[in-house]
Order: structure tokens, then sequence, then C-alpha cells
């Protein structure tokens, strides 16, 4: 806190002691006025006459302009201790969107939303919340950054695209990275603040390896996957729904092979940029992993002008376009809908599970704006080595204007059923301004329990929207299921690979009928034969093939 504001807090604490100490004193009797009181203790007038009238602490008192009222966060409070105990506890972003779900079945038009930074407020507000980062396990990760060899690799750059013309356009870079099926992404998350250190998330159960294999270039566009899966034969139901330029692969363990990185170069990269190349050449930017440093990978390289260029070892973290902006997006969001389907009770994570998921991870990860500053934050395109030498990292934060809410109100009281929120106040007002005006005293325990039936009414209905939403989300996953039920599992013969379009052709051609051979068929004894004076007996048995 800024000096000036800490002053100012100290003297708005020491102010508020004399004004407690001059009520002190009047109650008793040792100050006859009101004023005095305010002259001997140094207080303003009017804060000491409004604390004798029962007004609290402004500091003590219940912020203006709250998007929620007291009921709903206690509502949203308890359904975030509910998913914490399940082991579900959500993260910052799904208590926002619980918090406009609750703002927009008050049934006001237009309807008011939170802003960016409400739940950090709402979690400071309650002292029983805290946030914390979900943690699935312990990694331990290459830090050996020698800022020489980081500049020799950059300087070897800049003299390979000078020296054969490369232009910004023609950059690429390709990289694999691998999931857990089942497992989620470390977040932050809302729970009780009792808890120390990071919070435990439960994980589905299926750890079954998976790899993609991406390639991003510098002007912002990203090529199709290929998506290499564990096992011997591709499976029909995994072409469904998907783009027509996807490719698959499969291999024993999930990972990639030299056989299948050359056959991604041949079959899928080439193809796939050699008409969108401004240049003659093209620059692929990759790491050091096995299959992309085999003599054949390098010669198909060479036959097609592209020239690859390998990252000095453990930098690709500051190096690697995929790995600066990209793929930590893109886990991050399929670990969110990992985790969703597990808050549904969805503990088996397949192929098909992945597959519906990836397409809109994807999506999120690589847009154009991230791959350009991915490439931009690497120092690639445009070229500036300081971007990564001088480690820059700058955050820029806006504040959320505050909101408005309607302040009119009908007082004509027609008694009918509540259906919201909205409907629900306005009949307490209503009810309890009749029982004021035709009694004509002040609040009575009649007054209290009514307070306490609309409370316990709100909170009802605030429960119910909560639980309708869940149930929504759980109709639509079971639909999901249903749908994954009704895919084919058809085997397709794997000769290498195949793209979504080749395999549709395979599925459609009509099937090849292989006809049984002829089986011999033994024929009963034939009759004997009166030819004149002499019988003929046939001897054997006759065989038609």
């Amino acid at each position: 806190m800024p000096p000036k504001r800490l002053e100012a807090s100290r003297k708005s604490i020491e102010q508020e002691g004399r004004i407690l100490l001059a009520v002190e004193a009047i109650k008793k009797q040792e100050i006859p006025s009101i004023r005095e009181a305010a002259r001997r203790f140094d207080v303003p007038f009017t804060s000491l006459h409004h604390r004798l009238a029962g007004r609290t602490n402004r500091a003590e008192t219940r912020a203006n302009n709250h998007k929620l009222t007291p009921n709903e966060e206690i509502s949203l409070k308890q359904w975030i201790f509910d998913m914490d105990r399940r082991g579900a506890a959500p993260r910052p972003a799904i208590v926002g969107e619980m918090a406009n779900l609750l703002l927009a079945k008050r049934g006001e038009r237009p309807s008011q939303t939170v802003g960016k930074n409400w739940v950090t407020s709402f979690v400071q507000r309650h002292p029983d919340l805290a946030t914390h980062f979900s943690r699935r396990y312990n990694y331990e990760r290459a830090k050996n950054e020698d800022p020489k060899v980081i500049r020799a690799w950059f300087d070897c750059v800049l003299r390979t695209i000078q020296e054969n013309g490369i232009l910004p356009e023609d950059i690429y870079n390709f990289d694999e990275t691998g999931f857990a099926m089942g497992l989620t992404a470390t977040a932050k998350i809302v729970t009780r603040s009792e808890y120390y250190g990071r919070r435990s998330l439960l994980q589905p159960g299926n750890r079954e390896w998976v790899t993609v294999i991406e390639s991003i270039n510098a002007s912002g566009w990203v090529l199709p996957p290929c998506v290499i899966f564990k096992g011997k034969v591709l499976i029909e139901g995994w072409f469904e729904d998907l783009p027509d330029d996807w490719r698959f692969e499969v291999s024993p363990n999930g990972w990639t092979t030299d056989e299948i990185g050359l056959r991604w170069l041949r079959k899928h990269f080439i193809p796939a940029t050699i008409g969108r190349t401004r240049g003659k050449y093209r620059l692929l930017v990759l790491d050091g992993h096995g299959s992309h440093l085999t003599p054949e990978f390098d010669q198909l390289c060479a036959e097609n002008n592209i020239i690859p260029i390998c990252m000095p070892a453990h930098s690709s973290h500051v190096l690697q376009p995929l790995d600066v902006g990209c793929f930590a997006v893109l886990k991050r969001s399929y670990g969110r809908l990992i985790e969703n389907k597990m808050r549904l009770g969805i503990n088996h994570i397949d192929k098909l599970d992945f597959l519906g998921a990836y397409p809109t991870a994807r999506a999120e990860a690589f847009q154009t704006k991230t791959i350009q500053n991915s490439f931009a934050a690497t120092g690639l395109a445009p070229y500036d080595p300081e971007r990564v030498l001088s480690k820059l990292d700058i955050v820029l934060r806006t504040p959320t204007p505050p909101g408005s809410r309607p302040t009119s109100r009908s007082s004509q009281f027609t008694p009918r059923t509540p259906q919201n929120l909205i409907q629900l106040r306005r009949q307490a007002s209503s009810i309890k301004a009749i029982l004021k005006r035709r009694s004509l005293t002040p609040p009575t325990p009649t007054h209290r329990m009514l307070n306490q039936v609309f409370k316990g009414y709100e909170l009802a209905m605030n429960s119910a929207i909560l639980l309708a939403e869940e149930n929504a989300q759980l109709r639509a996953a079971n639909e999901k299921k249903k749908q994954k039920r009704r895919r084919s599992t058809r085997q397709i013969p794997n000769n290498g690979g195949m793209t979504v379009q080749e395999s549709r052709k395979v599925v459609e051609s009509p099937a090849q009928v292989v006809e049984a051979p002829t089986l011999a068929i033994e024929q009963p004894l034939a009759a004997p034969i009166l030819v004149g004076n002499k019988i003929y007996q046939p001897s054997g048995v006759e065989k038609c093939i």
C-alpha cells in the first residue's frame, strides 16, 4: 500500500477510536452535550451524532454496488464448499459463470454480469474462502540457460536467413506434445481457507498416452495435426466428425517414431506448405529429438528446399514458439475440458473422448494472434534476440467499471406466486409495508420471522438454479456418451497412416466379395442298366467337381 494511503488509514482508525470514547462518555452522562463531546475528543460533530443514532462505521458496513445480494453470495459459497468436498473445487472462471447465472435468473432486463476481477474481490470478502493452485504432480524443468549459447544460436539463425533469402512468411516451427488422456491441468481453484498449500484435485483414471504433432507458421496459421494413438490398427470411429486434412498414426506406445516423423514430413508438411511458400526456401525450427535428426529426414528436407535448424539443448522453453505460447494454452484448455467431464462423474477418458475435446482446445490455443505472439516472444519473427535475453514480462490489468442497477420498483402489490428472485423481493417488501401500515409499530418478532422465511425461500431458489445448471451439464454429457456408443468400431488396415479423407474413401468403397470354393458332392449309386440280354452294374461312385 502507498505511504499516503497507509497514513490516511492510520488517521481514520485513530478517529474512530476517539468517536467510540466520546459515545461512551455521553452514555455515562460524563459530558452533557454532543457538541461539547465532539470538541473535547476532536471528532466531527456529524459523525458522532450518526454513531449515537445507531449508524455503523463505513468501514464495517457492506459496500455499495455489490452485484450479488448477501443471500446469493451465501448460496454461491455453499455451492463452492459442496464442489470442494467432492474433490472438484471450481476454477475462478467457473465461479464467475455461476454468479452470472444467479444474476440472469433474477429476471432483470438487461441482465447484469460480474466483472473480470469480481471473483478475486468475492474471495477476499469471505475469510473462509481462498485461492490455491491445484497440483497434479511435481516436476523438474531444465533451466540451463547460457546467454552465450543462445546468442550464438540467434546468430546462426540470422546467418541462415540472410544467406538463403528466407522470408518471415516461410519460417515454421514443429514439435510433438503428449497427453495423458485422463489428467487435468494444474489450475487456480476456489476452496476453503483452512487448507494450506496446494489443494488436491480428483483425476479420471485413464493415463493412456497420445502424441500430437503440430506445426505453425510465423504469419499466424497452423497446419493440420497428426494424432498418434497407441495401437496396431486404425478405427473407423476415429475419423468421424473431423476435418479431412487431419492425419492419424498408431505406434506401440503412443509415441512418435523415426518412420512416423519421416511420413509426417513427406505426406503432411511438404504438401501442406509447398503451395504457400513465398520464397525458394523454408526454415523449419525444431528441437533435438531423435526422430528429427535421422539422415533420411535431413535428405528429404534438402530435396524439398527445407532448411531444418535445431535449438540448443534444454532451451525449447524459451526458444521454441510452440512451447512458449501455444502448448501451454492447449494443455490448459484440454485439462479444463477433462475437468468438466470429471465433475459430471465421467471417470474414464478414452480415445473418442480425447477426439471430442481436442478440437475445442486446439481452436482456443492456435489462434492467429497467439501464434504471431509466440514467434515474436522467441525473437524469431520479427528477429529480435533481446526479447529472449532480456526476459521482459509485462502484465496489463484493466479495471472493471462499476455496473449500474435499476432502482425503480413498482409500489403496487398483487398477490401471486413469485417465480424469480426479483418477484420474491418485491413481494417481501410489499408484505412488510402492508404490515407496517396496519400495525403502525416498530418491527416485531413477526417481521423477523418473515425475514427468515424469505431468506430460506431465496436460498432454496438459488440452490435450485445451481442444481438446474449442473443437471443440464449432466444431460449434455450423457448425450455425448450415447453418441460415442453409436460410433463405428470397424477396423481399418494400417498401411502407414491415413488422413480423414482417405479413410472415408476406404469406408465408402464396396467390400470385396470373396467367393467360397465349390465342395465335392457325392452322388448316389446308379441303378443297373438292362441292354439286350446283358445287365450292366456300375462299379464306382461318381463325384462332380
